[in-house]
């Protein structure tokens, strides 16, 4: 089949359902939770290849202390506590494309499109695309480009790869500072690097690696990284250059790099939606856009005192859960029902009310 066969094929028979939702991140997954809980189907996409969105991506070993009744997690555990959840709903998980169309279609429902050649009909689309598309931003001297991936990187999976070798790592943030304190107890040795003396990560955490620096466990280093220098495709040192103009070279196995992120909101800008500073514009009764229809929770929504905190997304899925259950059935009261004591929520959590529990102890003991 060609692929333009294939084009029509998708064509002709588009993934029918209730919402997509643009992102896998956290606050998507709760958004599937939320419309489940009102008997509406959701399909995610996320350019991942895995969901979890940045948790996953950027920071999985990272503790998390701000999750209501859990008092510590990773972001790895918080995304698999998450897909636990939204389990009984059955949404689809459509991973590695990227909603590249969004059309309302003459029926008022939405056609979108990916880069898959995936095509869904929905009813109504949520927006969780976190900070949008994102890319790291890229170490750019000579000879960088050519080891990423083998000695130079962007990101940790796993921290024990890193076990006895000579570890750099460049920067000056939170992700730099904290990686540089988990990796001195898998690393043989960590130097980290930053451009200047002031640094953007939580002080406690500057604090704590100096003190390990007064311990010979860690060093810092204040300069520009100017090249790497390789033998036979084999990263073998850096080069940097200190505030006194002296270029040091530093003897390094592999290089983390921890630059920030380049948040693009990709194809998203090209949708016809009202955005401010690279985030979308919402109302704080639905977080709707401009757009009926089309809504957006988490950290790319946009509307006075917004706060960039998981548990804030979690609480804009769950009021625009209700505002697209009435928009997709207008006129029709959304009545709120509560998980403890609701035998439809039951039912669709697929979990037995205590009247049924009982019932069943009463039959088992004869």
């Amino acid at each position: 089949m060609s692929t333009h066969d294939s084009a029509l094929k998708f064509e002709r028979h588009p993934i029918h359902t209730d919402v997509v939702i643009v992102g896998a991140g956290p606050c998507g997954l709760f958004q599937v939770f939320e419309l489940g809980l009102l008997g509406l189907k959701a399909q995610l996409v996320d350019s991942l290849k895995a969901p979890g969105g940045q948790c996953v991506e950027l920071y999985p070993d990272k503790p998390i202390y701000d999750i209501p009744a859990v008092p510590v997690c990773t972001g790895q555990e918080l995304t698999d506590r998450l897909l636990e959840q939204i389990r009984p709903f059955g949404a689809g998980l459509n991973l590695g494309q990227e909603v590249t169309e969004v059309a309302r279609q003459d029926n008022g429902r939405f056609r979108v499109v990916t880069s898959a050649g995936t095509v869904f009909d929905a009813g109504a689309v949520v927006v969780a695309g976190g900070v949008g598309s994102f890319q790291p931003r890229k170490l750019d001297v000579p000879g960088a480009a050519e080891l990423e991936g083998k000695y130079i990187h962007y990101r940790v999976k796993d921290p024990r790869a890193y076990a006895d070798q000579d570890v750099v790592i460049l920067g000056g943030g939170d992700s730099a500072l904290d990686w540089a304190l988990t990796l001195v107890d898998h690393a043989r040795s960590v130097v980290l690097v930053h451009r200047r003396p002031e640094f953007r990560g939580a002080p406690a955490s500057l604090a704590k690696l100096y003190a390990l620096r007064d311990e010979h466990r860690a060093d810092v280093l204040i300069g520009q990284a100017k090249e790497v220098n390789a033998v036979d495709g084999v990263l073998k040192s850096l080069s940097v250059q200190g505030a006194d103009s002296v270029v040091r070279r530093v003897d390094l196995d592999q290089l983390l790099v921890f630059f920030g992120l380049h948040p693009k909101l990709g194809p998203i800008a090209n949708w016809g939606l009202e955005i401010n500073k690279r985030q979308l514009s919402v109302d704080t009764e639905k977080f709707q856009t401009n757009v009926a229809g089309i809504y957006a929770v988490g950290d790319i929504n946009h509307y006075a005192g917004k706060k960039k905190l998981i548990l804030s997304g979690f609480h804009e899925a769950a009021l625009a859960a209700f505002a697209i259950k009435e928009y997709l059935e207008p006129g029709k009261k959304v009545h709120l029902q509560y998980t403890t004591t609701s035998p439809l929520m039951h039912k669709r959590l697929g979990v037995e009310s205590a009247e049924e529990q009982a019932a069943a102890r009463k039959a088992a003991s004869g």
